[in-house]
């Protein structure tokens, strides 16, 4: 099962969403490929590396995202993914309108958690609003983790 979260650029909330559900899912499966992870966004410049307040709020989570380069959603993508998670309800209906082959396989990622609301755009903002906009992610990407893997048995027990 392949796992996509997008949002515009894929520089700061996708590929934190990514980061933070890797390490999750790492913690909890060890090096098991039962579920993939990737991001990508809507306008994203190819390549494009995560902006540098998104590496340093990850990088106090232990996590590095130096390495992380944008990816533009495309068609082969959308259609590869299992499961497409995007930042918010306005991007959730891009995907489906562009790509309606995705329907009944993209949510907003707070919805797919249980929870209201969208994952505000740091973009532009500070490092502490980046940080908040980490620890939501975390939250929001463990717990649509958690309704993933229900079907799972034990899943989240493992380690």
């Amino acid at each position: 099962m392949e796992l996509l979260f997008v949002c515009t650029g894929n520089t700061c909330r996708s590929s934190m969403a990514e980061a933070l559900a890797r390490r999750i899912l790492a913690e909890r499966l060890g090096d098991s490929e039962i579920i993939t992870v990737s991001s990508a966004g809507l306008a994203a410049w190819q390549n494009a590396p995560a902006s540098a307040e998104a590496v340093e709020a990850l990088a106090g989570k232990g996590i590095d995202l130096k390495e992380h380069r944008a990816t533009r959603l495309t068609s082969e993508i959308a259609e590869r993914a299992g499961l497409i998670l995007t930042m918010t309800r306005a991007q959730c209906d891009y995907v489906l309108s562009v790509f309606p082959e995705t329907s009944g396989k993209v949510f907003t990622l707070a919805e797919f958690a249980g929870a209201d609301g969208d994952v505000p755009d740091p973009v532009g903002q500070s490092v502490t609003v980046y940080r908040r906009c980490a620890e939501r992610l975390e939250s929001l990407v463990f717990r649509a983790l958690e309704r993933l893997a229900a079907k799972a048995e034990g899943f989240f027990d493992q380690n």
